[in-house]
């Protein structure tokens, strides 16, 4: 490469800048610096930029802690790098093992959500306007490929984005190829990351075995799979309009861990547009973020096949009900609720379950209830206030209707109520006894017969709280 030709590389990485409107001038921009040979070269065109667009520079190193051996002499390579372009250079150190035990994802996956953390981290510390990733044009072909090959949606095949948020990828439309050559250019030292030839993982494995095996079939495969992913990004973004407007419409209540959408719309909506929806309702609840093409459409046969109280458990612990007029995504770890007293006549708020239950006598039984949301019992017998709590191994009951007596675990299994509810069902007790599984069965021993003359009302109606 001549130094017209490295000139021209600097303009190309200024062209795909100013075609993204990744920077305007005057921003405080933050490297993520590995030493390897894109890293390096985008820090060295962002340095040869920083006069024109005022810039100030900042590079940042995150120790993964998997590789004790090597870290030491990268860290020290990009320290020195830094030094030579009086760049302000930090380290970050990320626990990825920890992550991998305490989450039970992949190594890859803890790796690459910590250092975005570390990342963002970082760029508080400084406070950068842009964080700058280095991947190029190659990467975004190989991520095409291999989102193909395990499955995924046409947003999907999208790829990686020039430009998300804070995080600008200038060198996204320059291929590997170019990147080195502009780095002998310019005499610019770089080290190799022992873990990038392993191949025991797949990246590595379709970078190193499958990739040059396409090329040889169409030596110009970056640049056409890279024209592909404009056109599809083009097209996505009118789709996204649509269904920005369309999921303001449908949210019912959002968390950072659960997120709730009004059911009959999806019923009704088309593929393409619902597909898009659940990807950006969940994209957009953090906790839920990581789920897959397969998994939207099992999310999509819910909505369309599934009755009300049907579910499905997906990875990360994440849960989808479809409800009488809801579709719940959610993280959250199953609640247990509290202990309550219930005077009659009053009611209690059962916090965690989102239901208010309510007592009070009434003077004849001509409504029995179905059991369920109402029931209708004999209180002659009751010490009162009734005591509300979540279930204790040993209980059992003598449910109505049965006869005799039964173990409360037997009872939710045959009931099929989800594992992850059945410590936020209220058990009402009068002395000890249940009197009534809320929502389920009422005892046998407190039902209502022609000598009853104390009747009490118990019903549960849900909140939202």
């Amino acid at each position: 490469m001549t130094l017209r030709d490295s000139f021209d590389f600097t303009n190309r990485v200024i062209t795909t800048i100013k075609k993204h409107s990744m920077l305007k001038g005057g921003e405080s921009v933050l490297v993520g610096l590995s030493g390897g040979p894109d890293s390096v070269c985008l820090l060295a065109v962002l340095n040869r930029m920083k006069d024109d667009f005022h810039l100030t520079i900042h590079a940042v190193y995150v120790d993964h802690n998997l590789r004790p051996g090597e870290t030491p002499s990268e860290t020290a390579f990009c320290r020195e790098v830094c030094g030579k372009m009086n760049i302000d250079f930090r380290v970050k150190s990320v626990d990825v093992k920890g992550c991998v035990k305490e989450h039970g994802i992949n190594k890859q996956e803890a790796a690459r959500e910590l250092r975005y953390k570390a990342f963002y981290e970082a760029a508080q510390e400084i406070k950068a306007d842009r964080i700058a990733l280095a991947h190029n044009a190659d990467d975004q072909a190989e991520t095409i490929f291999m989102r193909l090959i395990r499955g995924a949606g046409a947003s999907g095949l999208c790829g990686i984005p020039a430009k998300r948020g804070f995080i600008i990828r200038p060198l996204i439309e320059i291929e590997r190829k170019d990147v080195e050559d502009f780095l002998e250019s310019e005499n610019l030292r770089y080290v190799v990351d022992s873990s990038n030839l392993q191949t025991d993982y797949f990246r590595n494995r379709f970078r190193l075995m499958i990739m040059p095996e396409l090329k040889k079939m169409n030596p110009g495969l970056i640049q056409s799979v890279n024209k592909t992913v404009s056109i599809l990004q083009e097209e996505e973004r009118y789709l996204d309009i649509i269904v920005t407007k369309t999921l303001m419409k449908m949210i019912s209540r959002k968390t950072g861990r659960r997120i709730e959408l009004f059911l009959t719309p999806m019923e009704a909506m088309d593929l393409v547009i619902l597909r898009r929806l659940l990807r950006r309702a969940i994209d957009e609840t953090e906790s839920l973020r990581g789920i897959g093409f397969i998994h939207i459409e099992d999310i999509i046969r819910l909505v369309k096949e599934g009755k009300s109280g049907d579910r499905i458990y997906l990875p990360k612990g994440i849960r989808v009900i479809k409800d009488y007029s809801l579709l719940v995504i959610t993280s959250e770890k199953p609640r247990k609720i509290a202990s309550y007293e219930l005077h009659v006549p009053g009611e209690a708020a059962i916090v965690g379950a989102g239901l208010v239950i309510k007592a009070s006598f009434e003077d004849a039984g001509e409504d029995f209830g179905n059991g369920k949301s109402s029931v209708l019992l004999d209180a002659a017998g009751m010490n009162l206030p009734l005591k509300l709590r979540p279930r204790e191994p040993g209980d059992y009951f003598y449910p109505l209707g049965f006869g005799k007596r039964k173990k409360l675990q037997d009872f939710f299994v045959d009931e099929k109520i989800p594992r992850d509810e059945r410590d936020s069902v209220p058990l009402a007790f009068s002395n000890g006894d249940i009197v009534w599984v809320a929502g389920y069965r009422a005892d046998n021993r407190f039902r209502v017969s022609g000598s009853t003359k104390k009747f009490l009302r118990l019903v549960i109606v849900k909140g939202k709280f």
